[in-house]
């Protein structure tokens, strides 16, 4: 992201021309040129074509899916199988035919029906399963209330944390033998943390668990922002589930990717009433926008903004960095430092948190500046998250860079 060595230079000049023709598809951004919008980790917002094809099925076919006859129903049950077909191939599902696909209102919801219609089938008195305690909420209750919910049953099924690395926030797999025990039978995990921004090494957890356990990832702020890609070692999970609202699509829509190769097969109870066939829609086109735009040109961006502006940040005094405290650029080899795939999170040591947000706001910087919705974290824990997408750019960090400067 620099303009350093000369040989770069073109490939650089080729990136920018890349980011401005993909920024100028999204309306609300090129609107409001005075803004700077540093919020994707909570929602993104939406190209042209994701809105032109709300409006499309708004307006040539809208109706209930899996309930009628007529073109405009079979459309849309067409378009609720072709989607799932869809959320199967971007994650590059080796065995489609084995897999399911369940659509959600949002991970949030994802991770419940989990817990509840799946995991609460699956565990026996007496077993154990380890999860996040300071990830995203969303990503720890539903585990609680699965034991809760299995209490009442009398099966005692004992909770138990994944170890954590203070200093970068990643998981601490050097001591996971001492919480994996013959017991441990499920295991919930992270893929890219939204409060550090880093990757949390999820093969390191299969590794250390062995081929038998299943593993459910929240994968919120990585569907949508870099490849993500259940073949392989990599990402050897049984669930991955995440929102459509941060992957570009509308509000209120997301998915739960099911592998269906260890333990029962995932159906999710109850009467499943009439689907978000708008939102559906809107997730269909912007995986396809995702595709064209491609996930890693995305991620290669927002990672070279995410190095500058912690770059930027460590040369002032004032500033604590949540996190590991370096990150890389996009081509760098993988040493011990965690890359920051488009989140920087950090505090003034002497301004609150909320305050800076609101000092940020008045100088056109929208960002969030609280708890985070991080399990365990009070308020007194509030900090300022700067996420990124493809809509942002290298003048807007280094204007950003130049405010918080005039606050050291």
């Amino acid at each position: 992201m620099s303009t350093g060595h000369p040989l770069h230079r073109e490939e650089q000049a080729e990136s920018a021309h890349w980011q401005r023709e993909a920024r100028e598809q999204f309306p609300i951004i090129t609107a409001h040129p005075e803004l700077v919008y540093l919020d994707s980790a909570a929602t993104s917002q939406k190209p042209r074509a994701v809105l032109d094809a709300v409006e499309t099925y708004l307006t040539t076919t809208n109706a209930n899916a899996g309930r009628g006859t007529y073109p405009w129903a079979n459309r849309t049950t067409e378009l609720v199988e072709r989607t799932r077909r869809r959320v199967k191939e971007f994650l590059g599902d080796p065995e489609p035919q084995r897999s399911a696909v369940h659509f959600t209102s949002g991970t949030t919801e994802g991770l419940r029906i989990i817990a509840r219609d799946w995991l609460t089938s699956y565990l026996t008195d007496g077993d154990e399963i380890l999860v996040p305690f300071a990830d995203h909420q969303a990503n720890l209750d539903p585990w609680w209330e699965a034991q809760r919910l299995l209490a009442d049953r009398g099966i005692d099924v004992r909770v138990r944390a994944l170890p954590y690395q203070a200093e970068s926030g990643d998981y601490d797999h050097r001591a996971l033998d001492r919480v994996i025990g013959p017991r441990t039978r499920f295991v919930a995990a992270t893929h890219i943390h939204h409060v550090y921004g880093g990757d949390m090494n999820v093969h390191r957890i299969r590794a250390a668990v062995g081929p038998d356990v299943p593993i459910c990832l929240d994968a919120a702020q990585s569907v949508g922002h870099l490849p993500v890609s259940v073949a392989g070692s990599a990402l050897d999970v049984d669930f991955l589930v995440f929102s459509g609202h941060k992957a570009l699509a509308l509000p209120g829509s997301g998915a739960v990717w099911a592998r269906n190769a260890r333990g029962p097969l995932f159906e999710p109870g109850g009467w499943h009433g009439t689907p978000n066939t708008v939102g559906i829609a809107s997730l269909e086109a912007a995986l396809d926008w995702l595709d064209a735009v491609g996930t890693d040109r995305i991620a290669g961006w927002t990672v070279g903004l995410a190095t500058r502006l912690t770059d930027g940040l460590r040369r002032l005094t004032s500033y604590e960095i949540l996190g590991c405290q370096s990150s890389l650029a996009a081509g760098s080899p993988v040493p011990a430092v965690q890359r920051r795939h488009g989140i920087v999170t950090f505090r003034h040591r002497d301004i609150p948190s909320d305050d800076l947000g609101f000092i940020l706001f008045s100088h056109g910087f929208m960002v969030r500046a609280d708890s985070l919705c991080q399990a365990g974290a009070a308020e007194k824990d509030g900090s300022v998250r700067v996420s990124l997408h493809v809509y942002n750019t290298v003048e807007e960090i280094d204007r950003l860079l130049t405010v918080l400067a005039s606050l050291d």
